[in-house]
């Protein structure tokens, strides 16, 4: 039950990130379009970023504070599920052994 749960978050959140990231090619940032996503649906957070204006050529994405942010908490949440699933694995196992 829990498992399904986490990787619903899991997934969810990344779904989110990566609008984020289209959407950090344009106007509206990666930031406004993470948190649309999260707010709404990531569908809703896509079609906010297609609707955005691009960049012009040349110029550096929009991250901003949350790129950074969001990267470590992403790698922290990774490394917390990645160890929870070797440790529920490792737990089904130990009868066997």
């Amino acid at each position: 039950m829990w498992g399904i749960a986490i990787f619903g978050l899991a997934s969810g959140i990344l779904l989110d990130v990566l609008v984020g990231l289209l959407g950090s090619r344009r106007n509206i940032g990666f930031g406004w379009t993470f948190i649309i996503s999260v707010l709404f649906t990531p569908l809703i957070g896509l079609i906010a970023a297609l609707i955005s204006n691009p960049l012009p050529a040349g110029a550096e994405p929009k991250y901003g504070c949350l790129g950074y942010s969001f990267g470590c908490l992403g790698t922290i949440f990774l490394v917390l599920i990645a160890t929870a699933f070797l440790f529920g694995a490792l737990s089904l196992l130990l009868p066997i052994i």
